[in-house]
């Protein structure tokens, strides 16, 4: 669930197009998946994303949120939104937002979905695969990683409008709803950009 590439190289425009996609996914996986410590440190020194980008005000934001808050606030943040004993302020499972609980029938989509790409859940990881850190790793994977060459963008496409794109404008208005989200409202300013602007790309595709 790491970030391999650090935000100042996403925000650059040294990387080609589906690198920094794909970096961008991995930026969010890490992001979503725990308190971001080290991550955090890099996202303070990201400079500007380029002007008139579609991501501009929302990553400059992000940014400037990182060096306005200290690691332990993020960290305090992360564990009320999404953590706690029982039910948390903000889930971020698909399931939750597209059938109203957990476990439901869209995960099991899902997992037909990732048999029939090769891929499956690590038995370590406790989460089930519809986090949203999941999803974006597969997402990763699916445009720079070693599935990439059977995964192209129609591939992409159909994963991405089945299992991202229906339910993570809901989790962004979710997490800025909530009173105690400053860092996090603005991962989620950037990931709905982000999830728009990856829509208006598929939508474009023949």
């Amino acid at each position: 669930m790491n970030a391999t590439v650090p935000p100042a190289d996403i925000a650059s425009t040294g990387l080609d197009e589906d690198a920094a996609r794909a970096e961008i996914y991995g930026l969010l996986a890490h992001l979503f998946y725990a308190p971001p410590a080290e991550l955090l440190a890099q996202l303070c020194d990201a400079p500007a994303a380029a002007p008139g980008s579609l991501l501009e005000a929302s990553w400059d934001a992000l940014a400037a949120s990182a060096r306005e808050l200290s690691a332990p606030a993020v960290q305090v943040e992360y564990d009320a939104l999404f953590g706690g004993v029982g039910k948390p302020e903000v889930y971020l499972f698909g399931s939750h937002y597209l059938a109203g609980f957990l476990n439901e029938k869209p995960l099991v989509r899902l997992r037909d979905d990732l048999s029939a790409l090769g891929l499956a859940r690590d038995p370590a990881m406790p989460e089930t695969e519809d986090h949203i850190a999941y999803l974006c790793v597969v997402m990763r994977l699916l445009i720079g990683g070693p599935h990439a060459q059977s995964a192209d963008l129609v591939r992409q496409r159909e994963f991405f409008g089945a299992h991202i794109q229906p339910w993570a404008a809901d989790l962004c208005d979710a997490i800025v709803a909530q009173p105690s989200a400053r860092f996090y409202a603005r991962v989620a300013d950037f990931t709905r950009d982000f999830v728009q602007v990856e829509a208006q790309g598929f939508d474009m595709l023949p």
